[in-house]
């Protein structure tokens, strides 16, 4: 018999006086759930803080823009003014901690930055338009940024008595690049491979070049043409410079492409000793090259 039948026989049974009830009556009564001596139980529901570091990832690296991106202006601005606690490795043993409180060192650094936050928590949050008038707004705001760190390095030069050249990829090209360091950064967590956050900084920078010295360049180009005269740059040490970078953005890209083999494991991160190595020597790649433009352009050594 099936259980409900056997359910429902017991329940005959019940009504019926006990020298009334047959003997499949009697077997469904014995064979009915009783409650025992135990008639409560409690349940305690635990999190696992690593299977919930596990779906935090996968989520992060399906679609890292609902992490990333904000739905209304309050939103953002709620989030410029709230002082955040500095994350450490998602790998770490207290990373399922939510309440997390500031260190001294998050609030001065929240009070330095705080201005830059309001500014930039007008731009239209990623909802309005699928996130193309964010994309543009934040494209000009970076311009502004860019200009305005221009402007302020160029005057820091001057004072000093530092030629522009140096100026240039000392303090402008460091500026402007700092912000696209930390993007790269976020790519690069979010990504199985450095490829987003090479990708990040190189069209970034190649955004503030176009922006900064492509364009300005053209148009200086067209009014000299449409008047009759002819636009012409000093070159200076561009091209020493250039030739010093691209040189160096090669043995980068060796250095990548070698540890994404297997013996590594990955471009980024990876062991220990394989990460800081790795990182003291793209550092040295860069006071190398700040080193010999800056010796070229005072002509201590010979350029092109």
């Amino acid at each position: 018999m099936s259980g409900d039948e056997v359910a429902s026989l017991a329940a005959d049974a019940e009504r019926k006086a006990p020298e009334q009830r047959t003997q499949r009556e009697r077997i469904a009564l014995l064979g009915r759930p009783r409650l025992g001596e135990v008639t409560r139980a409690q349940i305690r529901i635990k999190e696992s803080k690593e299977f919930k570091n596990t779906v935090d990832k996968l989520v992060q690296r399906a679609n890292a823009s609902l992490l990333i991106g904000t739905s209304s202006w309050k939103e953002q601005f709620v989030e410029a003014l709230t002082v955040s606690a500095s994350g450490g490795d998602d790998d770490d043993a207290d990373a399922g901690d939510a309440c997390k409180e500031p260190s001294c060192l998050d609030y001065v650094l929240h009070g330095l930055t705080v201005f830059w936050k309001l500014i930039f928590a007008f731009v239209p949050p990623t909802d309005i338009f699928k996130g193309y008038l964010c994309f543009v707004v934040s494209i000009v705001c970076i311009g502004v940024v860019t200009a305005v760190i221009g402007d302020v390095a160029s005057h820091f030069g001057a004072t000093l008595g530092i030629k522009d050249s140096v100026t240039a990829i000392v303090f402008v090209a460091l500026g402007t690049s700092i912000p696209d360091t930390f993007a790269s950064k976020v790519a690069a967590i979010h990504d199985a491979h450095a490829d987003a956050s090479v990708g990040n900084v190189t069209g970034s920078n190649a955004v503030n070049v176009f922006l900064g010295i492509g364009v300005a360049w053209s148009i200086a180009a067209l009014y000299h043409h449409f008047n009759g005269k002819v636009f012409l740059v000093d070159p200076g040490n561009l091209a020493f410079s250039v030739t010093i970078f691209c040189s160096g953005a090669v043995l980068v890209i060796v250095i990548l492409v070698l540890r994404r083999s297997k013996y590594i494991g990955g471009e980024l991160g990876g062991p220990v000793c394989m990460k800081y190595a790795t990182s003291a020597v793209l550092f040295s790649f860069w006071i190398f090259y700040l080193v010999m433009s800056t010796l070229e352009v005072y002509h201590v050594i010979p350029g092109f």
